[in-house]
């Protein structure tokens, strides 16, 4: 799994072989991602039944093999179907909700600055949800008050240390929002969030953003 020894087995599934190999270039570049296969959609199913990938990163539109209305249907029908995020070159939140009612873990933008891409596909692998359309935080907010009652209940060893504010801001780290979009949710400026994510890695013991979201996910473990 994520955060242990072994890189996170990624595949990924696009109709446009130069964009697959882009994308490996770039995951392959992380000594803590893996390529494990790439393929076309109708391809999808029997690649993640043959190579029990961690993530799957799924283009949104294929010719023959819409990723949103047909591949992803398919892969959350498996019986242990793995995180998929659908990937778009679109500039647009329009089939955001749509994706998160169908299972998938969130939206990342093929035109993303290479180091960002990477930090979301192992956030998206550890249990995270990453979403990075324009438009998107209100999206996810409005999806996560509909889905979920609470904030993932603490680990006593860990999260009790941390104010009721700084789990606001732990919470929507660990669903992928960025500091412009947690400042928005939550009424304060940019500034404040960098000092809450500051405070919290120093009392948490962790020294990176993506290191903080895992720790809600283990809190939130069974």
């Amino acid at each position: 799994m994520p955060y242990d020894s072994r890189p996170v087995r990624v595949l990924v599934v696009d109709d446009e072989e130069l964009v697959r190999a882009a994308l490996r270039r770039v995951l392959d570049h992380d000594e803590l991602l893996h390529v494990v296969g790439a393929c076309d959609g109708p391809e999808a199913v029997d690649a993640v039944r043959e190579l029990a990938p961690d993530l799957v990163l799924l283009d949104v539109d294929m010719p023959g093999a819409h990723g949103l209305g047909v591949v992803l249907p398919a892969l959350r029908a498996l019986p242990h179907p793995p995180p998929v995020a659908m990937l778009t070159a679109l500039d647009t939140a329009a089939h955001l909700e749509d994706a998160l009612r169908q299972g998938a873990s969130g939206f990342l933008l093929k035109t993303m600055e290479p180091r960002m891409f990477t930090d979301a596909v192992r956030l998206l692998a550890a249990g995270g949800v990453v979403c990075t359309p324009p438009g998107s935080a209100a999206v996810l907010a409005g999806w996560t008050s509909r889905t979920r009652a609470a904030p993932p209940p603490a680990d006593p060893g860990r999260l009790d240390v941390l104010t009721d504010r700084e789990r606001e801001v732990l919470t929507l780290i660990a669903a992928g929002l960025p500091n412009a979009d947690i400042a928005a949710c939550l009424g304060m400026g940019v500034t404040t969030v960098k000092t809450h994510i500051g405070a919290m890695k120093r009392k948490l013991g962790v020294d990176s953003r993506v290191a903080l979201a895992a720790t809600v996910h283990r809190a939130a473990a069974p």
